[in-house]
């Protein structure tokens, strides 16, 4: 009798944000689902799975192996217009990609569609709190440095990220247990192709839940001029780090549009992780540990 090994990749663990209902849900959302169309474009060729009706916010633990593990680790937020999540596109590939440099990519299902009566970042950023302060208490556990934590979010998930490093008088929830007893500010952010930075009707005022100080961790940036979500929101963002004297870097390319993730084009927008990569191993963050 012969016997093959099949080697499989264990599913990555899944973890539940809150212990009981997230703060502020009363429920009555319908079913979570993948909402994607038929009709719905491709990107790169390929479907993009949008996930509507979050009502349970998790965050997904992607490792790096062990022997190239750096210590850092990015909590990564898909975009979606705080309507939908586009948990490929700009979730599960991107954990994989922050894998393939050393670091831990932790995907945030952060609760969609906005709640009615609240901004539309409201119930977002609470996650994205509990989900820093949960990576923060567990880094030991989790093999991770609590001091090279680090946010990374695309479009609407960047506004969640810019909100969630503004939020510097703390958690916008009342205390559920250790977790959110240590810092919930992360130590970097990437923002990519983000919206709402700028408040709408054109310039460069930053919108409220984003705003800059000294407090604001480094950050890199990333949009294409002829983003319909408009370029204004990375050049007003980075000309208020400039004023507040964060260190940034700020790459605008021509063309690509919008909602392109890591997926290669003909757009060279589409090198953006590589440019991530040097940035973060220029800040020290993927040394080992």
């Amino acid at each position: 009798m012969v016997s093959f090994g099949i080697c499989l990749r264990a599913e990555p663990p899944q973890i539940r944000l809150w212990p009981g209902a997230a703060p502020g849900d009363n429920g009555g959302l319908g079913e979570e689902a993948d909402t994607t169309k038929p009709s719905d474009n491709l990107i790169a060729g390929r479907p993009v799975i949008r996930t509507g009706n979050v009502s349970e916010p998790t965050i997904t633990m992607y490792r790096p192996p062990a022997d190239r593990n750096t210590g850092a680790a990015v909590v990564v937020c898909p975009g979606g217009g705080y309507h939908i999540l586009a948990m490929d596109l700009e979730g599960t590939e991107v954990c994989e990609w922050l894998n393939s440099i050393g670091v831990t990519g932790a995907l945030l299902k952060y609760r969609v569609p906005k709640r009615e009566g609240r901004p539309p970042y409201a119930a977002p950023l609470q996650d994205a709190q509990r989900a820093i302060g949960l990576m923060r208490s567990h880094a030991k556990e989790w093999a991770i440095d609590p001091e090279r934590i680090g946010a990374l979010g695309f479009s609407a998930g960047g506004n969640l990220c810019a909100a969630l490093s503004a939020a510097i008088g703390g958690r916008t929830y009342p205390r559920v247990d250790g977790a959110d007893d240590v810092s919930c500010r992360p130590d970097f952010q990437l923002l990519i192709y983000p919206g709402d930075l700028v408040k709408k009707g054109g310039g460069y005022e930053i919108s409220p839940e984003a705003t800059v100080s000294r407090a604001t961790p480094p950050t890199f940036l990333v949009m294409a001029q002829d983003d319909p979500v408009r370029v204004e929101n990375v050049l007003g963002y980075a000309l208020a780090l400039q004023d507040a004297k964060v260190p940034m870097e700020l790459h605008v390319y021509p063309t690509g549009g919008h909602g392109y993730g890591l997926r290669p084009s003909r757009d060279y927008v589409t090198t953006w992780p590589q440019r991530a990569a040097d940035w973060m191993r220029s800040l020290g963050l993927l040394g080992q540990r």
